[in-house]
């Protein structure tokens, strides 16, 4: 598996109720089924995904998550995972709220536009980065919404959200201890775990 849906892996309890956001070919909530004993749903709306989740025997419903989550009840679910996909919805700040409302606990990826590879692509050639973790030029990309690190902990602050735990990728690897110290210059993959507030 990619670097963030192994570090993913490792903060799902076993046993526990997923709905995976964006879940791709269903890669991640295989693993957690056939080692964790998780169950769950994926959602997905790329029919190459949903054809991935069917081999693999995963649960999916095709599903565009601009469209929200409201055929999912309150805390229905332990954990609502969602892995590359917050840049690309219109308003990433209620998808935030809807997750958190479906289970008391949320696993977000994104790419990190503060990377300092990306810093320096743009400040030294003077194009919109391309790479590994954004892969698309400018004008076809599906990110709409790129944010670093530090705007993610500041929207969690906004919302007075609790941020479990935070951990760094970098390409295909975990990030080591500078990514770590500064994950917002030195991570590619933002990972973090948040959960709403109990009154």
């Amino acid at each position: 598996m990619r670097a963030d849906l192994d570090i993913i892996y490792d903060w799902v309890p076993q046993g526990a109720r997923i709905l995976d956001l964006a879940c791709g070919d269903g890669v991640l909530l295989e693993a957690l089924a056939k080692h964790k004993n998780v169950s769950g749903y994926g959602l997905e709306i790329d029919p190459d995904g949903i054809t991935g989740c069917v081999k693999r025997g995963v649960n999916v419903i095709e599903h565009n998550l601009d469209d929200g989550l409201s055929s999912f009840s309150d805390n229905s679910y332990d954990q609502v995972i969602m892995t590359q996909a917050l840049q690309a919805l219109r308003r990433p700040d209620k998808m935030l709220d809807e997750m958190l409302r479906v289970a008391e606990e949320g696993i977000i990826t994104f790419p990190n536009f503060a990377y300092w590879r990306h810093r320096v692509h743009l400040g030294l050639r003077g194009y919109m980065p391309v790479s590994k973790s954004l892969p698309h030029a400018w004008f076809d990309t599906p990110n709409i919404h790129l944010s670093t690190f530090n705007d993610f902990e500041h929207l969690c602050r906004d919302k007075g959200l609790i941020i479990v735990d935070r951990a760094v990728g970098v390409g295909d690897h975990r990030g080591h201890w500078t990514s770590r110290l500064w994950p917002n210059l030195f991570g590619e993959i933002a990972i973090f775990r948040v959960r709403r507030r109990t009154t």
